[in-house]
């Protein structure tokens, strides 16, 4: 049994969950503030983590069910644990089915419109994983279902989707795009073997990093943007210059030439600048204000 949840685990990248949950707590406390005027309870950020749970399992597990083909053709994803033959797609399906019905549950404790957004967000996580099969914009479908953890938040604690909401969730959008572009780089020559579409398999390596600078620049000028929007302060701009520099260190460290340091930039880097984040603006919107 031990050994079968470690399996599980594995294949939805559990420890990914610091891409996105740093940003999702991002929302929840920036919308109670801009929106309440409070800080949300400690109920609302339990449910919150239940269900940013409950959608990431289902989402990854999809993932893995709808690409299991072309995952054991490709060299690099043989091994997950579908094509090796860990887990039966049946089992993982049991799995995508548990890990909705905690969604809804925790959607269900918070409020009646984060319950009427449920099914878009079911929608994405299961359409995401087909586009690769017709559009090189599969990433920015990546990032705009990556994207709701934050959106996410905010509904979960205020009930509303207003102008910061919207962009938040798309410089969250436009980030997630950015990383998978680079990420995606790795397998340029399988997906054009495999006529699959993707940003490097149709503009080249160069074309894609310069994709995802792009990208990365908007991120940064929607996070510069909330201060104009919300109450945030000083604290949280050190933040953003400090993501600010860790996207130009990530982009450095890539190149066309050169991906032998592809994972640092997608995994440690991207974990640290949504952490770094996080403190800021929980600096800023909590430690301040207590002060």
């Amino acid at each position: 049994m031990i050994r079968k949840i470690r399996i599980f685990l594995e294949m939805i990248k559990i420890e990914h969950t610091l891409f996105v949950l740093p940003f999702a707590y991002i929302g929840t406390i920036l919308g109670a503030v801009t929106e309440n005027g409070a800080l949300p309870t400690w109920a609302q950020c339990g449910w919150i983590l239940l269900a940013m749970v409950g959608a990431r399992s289902a989402a990854m597990g999809l993932n893995r069910v709808i690409d299991k083909a072309i995952d054991a053709r490709n060299p690099r994803t043989a091994n997950r644990a579908i094509p090796a033959g860990l887990l039966k797609s049946a089992e993982v399906l049991v799995f995508i089915v548990i890990s909705f019905v905690l969604l809804f549950w925790a959607a269900s404790q918070l409020n009646s419109l984060a319950v009427k957004l449920m099914p878009i967000a079911v929608f994405m996580t299961v359409f995401y994983s087909y586009t690769k099969r017709f559009t090189w914009a599969c990433h920015l479908f990546l990032g705009l279902t990556l994207g709701l953890a934050p959106l996410g938040g905010w509904v979960a604690v205020t009930g509303t989707i207003s102008l910061p909401a919207i962009v938040l969730y798309l410089s969250v959008a436009c980030w997630t795009a950015g990383f998978d572009i680079i990420y995606a780089c790795q397998d340029m020559e399988f997906d054009r073997k495999e006529k699959l579409h993707s940003i490097p398999a149709r503009f080249g390596i160069a074309g894609g990093l310069r994709f995802a600078r792009f990208l990365h620049l908007l991120t940064f000028a929607g996070f510069a943007a909330l201060i104009a929007l919300t109450d945030l302060s000083w604290w949280y701009l050190a933040g953003i210059v400090v993501a600010g520099a860790l996207l130009v260190y990530e982009h450095r460290i890539v190149s066309p030439n050169d991906l032998s340091k592809l994972n640092k930039a997608f995994f440690t880097m991207n974990s640290v600048l949504s952490m770094v984040m996080f403190a800021f603006t929980f600096v800023d919107l909590v430690l301040v204000r207590a002060w």
